[in-house]
């Protein structure tokens, strides 16, 4: 089908807060809450036909912009400031494809937000959350959910934005086939506890739910899982030791992801930290699971550092680098062999990326260019059920996913929009507790659900009245 012409005739943002039930360290933050945005748009068709859609993201502090100068609430100000910016950039665009109405705003919105001092990643956070509610309504109308928009390319992606030309872009769209389920990677923060004797007894929150890896490991079953580093070398080693240790004894086969979050100066001190980890015989099977290297050097310093050394020995994908549509070959030019995918970042962007991980691949005859699937924390509801599809449709085999970890479910949804949820996604979803969960069975994720949700993977609308309006 020929995709179809829409305008934005309306956005309106609102948000909720979600206080978390274990604190989650990363890089030079330790995040205990956060608000989440809810992105609700109408879209009009040349026909006249219209459609409500949403999306949803977490706003993680110190994540988009890592200045110590900035609070928390500098940088909840700064992601509400580039949604307000996009919302008016898409508001005045011409009637185009939704892939379309996305690309041609793209360069005047970045260089608007480049004038107010927002990054790429801020200014990738702002317009992927109004593309993805785009899509969502644009689903809707037609009755189609998100994998058949993708592959019967009815949002009229054109590869020609990604230095694809002469790339079957349609036929490779058409060839993406979403698995029914997923491996969820449980992430490992600097401070998570461990074993039970990580904690102190007085401070359980004895709430039924896993609060240790080791606990974690045997109620959910998972066999993935994502390590932080925190670039001092003794304290990671002896981490990772400890972690080991605990894999070793309780997992079985797994594997592995290390997560530097910017932390690591140069590139020797990365390469110090892989030959320790492979010198060390307690980290053998550790060393022997991992099977990507994630972001070693801050976001501006990437382009300074080749890693042509270290991605011989591990592939080394970008994550915070990803500002951008170019950032992928610019990365790949200095020996990065992956990107990340996430949400937050944009959903055409991922999958522009992963298009070229298959040509270039092709290119080549090789494996060697990959693609991962990140969280940045998902909520249960609309957020966790678009970034599954995004990691389906790109072809993740597992997917970073901590929000049912850190968060107590859909703590402070009202029940009746959780029982929404949970009737059209039993299979992803559980009550516990007097809440909706995330359902892990053998440590993977059902996804049949989002193929039967008209839209990008939500099929119901939340309960706006029962958010805090935001006036961007």
């Amino acid at each position: 089908m020929q995709a179809l012409r829409l305008t934005l005739i309306e956005a309106t943002f609102y948000e909720r807060s979600v206080h978390l039930r274990l604190p989650f360290r990363f890089g030079i933050v330790t995040l205990t809450e956060a608000p989440q945005v809810f992105t609700h748009v109408r879209i009009r068709l040349a026909d006249g036909r219209e459609a409500d859609g949403v999306a949803a993201e977490l706003m993680v502090p110190k994540w988009f912009d890592k200045s110590p100068t900035l609070t928390n609430e500098d940088n909840f100000a700064q992601l509400r400031h580039a949604l307000a910016i996009a919302r008016t950039h898409m508001l005045a665009a011409c009637a185009e494809t939704a892939f379309g109405l996305s690309y041609s705003v793209d360069r005047p919105y970045r260089q608007a937000c480049a004038a107010e001092n927002l990054n790429g990643l801020i200014a990738s956070f702002g317009l992927a959350q109004i593309e993805r509610a785009i899509i969502d309504a644009l689903g809707r109308i037609l009755g189609e959910d998100v994998f058949t928009l993708v592959r019967g390319n009815y949002l009229g992606i054109d590869g020609s934005a990604a230095d694809l030309e002469g790339f079957r872009f349609d036929d490779f769209l058409a060839g993406l086939k979403p698995a029914p389920s997923i491996a969820a990677r449980h992430t490992v923060g600097l401070i998570d506890a461990l074993t039970a004797a990580d904690l102190d007894p007085s401070k359980r929150l004895n709430d039924g739910l896993p609060e240790t890896l080791e606990e974690v490991s045997a109620a959910y079953g998972h066999r993935y899982f994502k390590l932080k580093v925190s670039g001092q070398l003794d304290s990671d080693i002896e981490r990772l030791r400890h972690i080991a240790a605990v894999l070793d004894e309780n997992v079985g086969s797994y594997v592995a992801t290390l997560d530097a979050n910017e932390q690591f100066e140069h590139i020797d001190a990365i390469l110090e930290l892989w030959r320790r980890i492979g010198e060390d015989p307690r980290l053998a099977r550790l060393k022997a699971s991992i099977v990507l290297l994630e972001q070693p050097f801050a976001r501006a310093q990437t382009w300074f550092h080749p890693v042509h050394a270290l991605s011989r020995e591990v592939p080394v994908e970008i994550d915070e680098s990803d500002s951008d549509l170019g950032a992928f070959p610019r990365a790949r030019a200095l020996g990065y062999r992956g990107i990340s995918a996430k949400s937050c970042k944009g959903f055409y962007r991922a999958l522009l990326n992963r298009a070229r991980v298959a040509k270039w691949n092709a290119d080549e005859n090789s494996e060697r260019y990959s693609m991962s699937a990140e969280d940045l924390t998902t909520q249960a509801g609309i957020a966790v059920q678009q970034d599954l599809a995004l990691a389906a449709l790109i072809g993740a085999t597992h997917v970073e996913r901590n929000g049912h970890h850190y968060v107590d479910g859909m703590a402070g949804v009202p029940e009746h929009e959780q029982q929404d949820f949970l009737a059209a996604h039993p299979e992803l979803y559980h009550r516990s507790d007097g809440r909706l969960r995330l359902t892990l069975r053998g440590g993977m994720i059902a996804l049949a659900s989002l193929a039967r949700a008209p839209g990008l993977a939500v099929g119901v609308m939340p309960d706006f009245a029962a958010m805090n309006p935001v006036a961007v």
